[in-house]
């Protein structure tokens, strides 16, 4: 049994640690802004007061929120992971945020006595519920090691990509291709509508093929019947294509198609749809073509 410290229960991370207690292990969690552990509880785990509280004698201290700046608050805070936790703890973040941050804060573990892996996943709220997320991660392979039965309790497809900060650039380059066929399918389903095909078989059918994704699987049901409630909101994805752009930047490599998706998340966040789902794109799509959104 090992003790872990889940720090972060929204959409993601309260399924997460879900599943690691039932793995066994004795997890303690905490949300700072609302009161999130009520499954956690059900499944035998225990709800912690502060962050300090959860990770004073925690062997893991996971971590899952939203951005970099959330993520230095947890480690580097006066109260956060680095005061509190025990040296030698193994730090797992499984958020998405900047690669360049992720490498400075796996050297400000490294020179506190803690390890840090950056373990980005994919899947979204369905693949947190059933375990079957896509996990990246960055960091030491004996590191990886010693956390991999871990990553297999909450995801299918574990891959080490490389030193601290690669999890987080694979992510950004998931997150890339996702918003691109989320753009892509929003498109073509207002084209279908306009001809007045039926959208139900002709998803079917594109779904057989070359065209067929696991974002068609997913998202189709979302964009049919116009329910966006948030799986992905619309908000980290726009914060997740901002990483992309910057990064892209840094790099200096030009992405065309990538800078218009991270426009077109950016349109959907000033019309108010940040909290939707990201499938909501469709409605910036109806509304490029003169539609009312749904």
């Amino acid at each position: 049994m090992t003790k872990i410290a889940f720090l972060g229960l929204g959409i993601m991370g309260s399924p997460m640690a879900v599943h690691l207690r039932n793995g066994g292990h004795d997890v303690s969690g905490y949300n700072k802004r609302h009161d999130r552990s009520g499954p956690l509880v059900a499944a035998g785990g225990r709800k912690a007061d502060s962050i300090a509280d959860a990770v004073s004698d925690a062997d893991v201290v996971a971590v899952m929120v939203p951005d970099s700046p959330d993520v230095r608050d947890v480690l580097l805070g006066e109260d956060g992971v680095f005061a509190g936790a025990l040296p030698g703890t193994l730090v797992i973040d499984f958020s998405s945020i900047r690669p360049d941050v992720t490498t400075e804060l796996a050297q400000a573990a490294k020179d506190r006595g803690f390890r840090l892996l950056d373990a980005p996943v994919s899947g979204g709220e369905a693949g947190a519920k059933n375990a079957a997320l896509s996990i990246m991660v960055g960091g030491s392979p004996a590191d990886f090691e010693a956390a991999k039965p871990l990553f297999d309790l909450v995801g299918k497809t574990v891959v080490h990509v490389g030193p601290n900060g690669a999890g987080q650039t694979v992510k950004a380059a998931n997150q890339l291709i996702v918003g691109t066929h989320i753009q892509v399918l929003a498109e073509a389903l207002v084209f279908l509508e306009a001809y007045g095909v039926d959208t139900e078989a002709a998803l079917d059918v594109l779904g057989g093929g070359l065209a067929g994704s696991k974002v068609l699987e997913q998202k189709r049901a979302n964009m049919l019947g116009r329910s966006f409630a948030p799986g992905f909101r619309i908000d980290l994805h726009h914060k997740d294509m901002g990483i992309v752009t910057s990064a892209a930047r840094e790099a200096g490599v030009v992405l065309p198609v990538g800078a218009i998706v991270a426009q077109l998340m950016a349109s959907a966040r000033a019309n108010g749809d940040g909290g939707l789902d990201h499938s909501a794109l469709l409605r910036g799509v109806e509304r490029l073509a003169g539609q009312s959104p749904n």
